[in-house]
């Protein structure tokens, strides 16, 4: 049976990293999709662990033959999601997720029409804006700039399958895994196969 594909998309500051690093903690069967990036790697950082770290130009040889299922420049830097990767953990029946923005959800669904999307939002943007401030790491200037996007993203919810209010977090983290664990039970043409497999027996 092939796996799942989630795509999770969140303003900034809506908790979507945290929500995703406990649902991975929770739920062995999910792996997180792991980029390609021309950025070099931080302190800690494993190639093939956080990022495949490539250069900007096997970056963009791979760009060019059409291997990212998407990919987006980011503060001078290139970040991609492998087409072939993706379908080969899938085939191999694990459940993976991307951790991607609006527009990249948009194109992977358009491409993967089963790919199931999940947006995060803040209860309020109030609650938006303590959180942004509580980091403590950028300028009001900055923080007034994040509020500006988070708009502009949370004017795409509508376009996910499923949207969770990060509220309550320990809720939000049910929330995310009960919607998971749920995509395994639904019927797709694998299921359909068994079901037949049983009742000809």
């Amino acid at each position: 049976m092939s796996g799942n594909l989630f795509i999770v998309a969140a303003p900034s500051g809506a908790g979507k990293s945290s929500l995703v690093k406990a649902l991975l903690a929770q739920d062995p069967h999910i792996h997180l999709s792991i980029s390609h990036t021309t950025r070099a790697p931080r302190p800690g950082e494993a190639n093939g662990r956080e990022y495949h770290f490539v250069s900007r130009e096997v970056f963009t040889a791979m760009q060019s033959r059409g291997e990212f299922l998407e990919s987006a420049e980011v503060y001078g830097n290139f970040y991609g999601t492998s087409l072939a990767g993706i379908a080969t953990q899938r085939a191999a029946g694990h459940d993976i997720l991307l951790e991607i923005d609006w527009q990249g959800a948009a194109r992977v669904k358009a491409l993967i029409v089963d790919a199931v999307g999940i947006f995060i939002l803040p209860p309020s943007l109030a609650a938006l804006k303590s959180r942004l401030e509580g980091r403590g790491q950028d300028s009001v200037e900055i923080i007034q700039g994040r509020l500006a996007a988070a708009q502009d993203d949370i004017a795409h919810a509508e376009g996910f399958d499923f949207v969770i209010i990060n509220d309550q977090f320990e809720t939000a983290v049910d929330d995310l895994t009960a919607l998971c664990r749920s995509q395994r039970l639904y019927q797709r043409a694998e299921t359909h196969t068994l079901i037949a497999a049983l009742l000809a027996s």
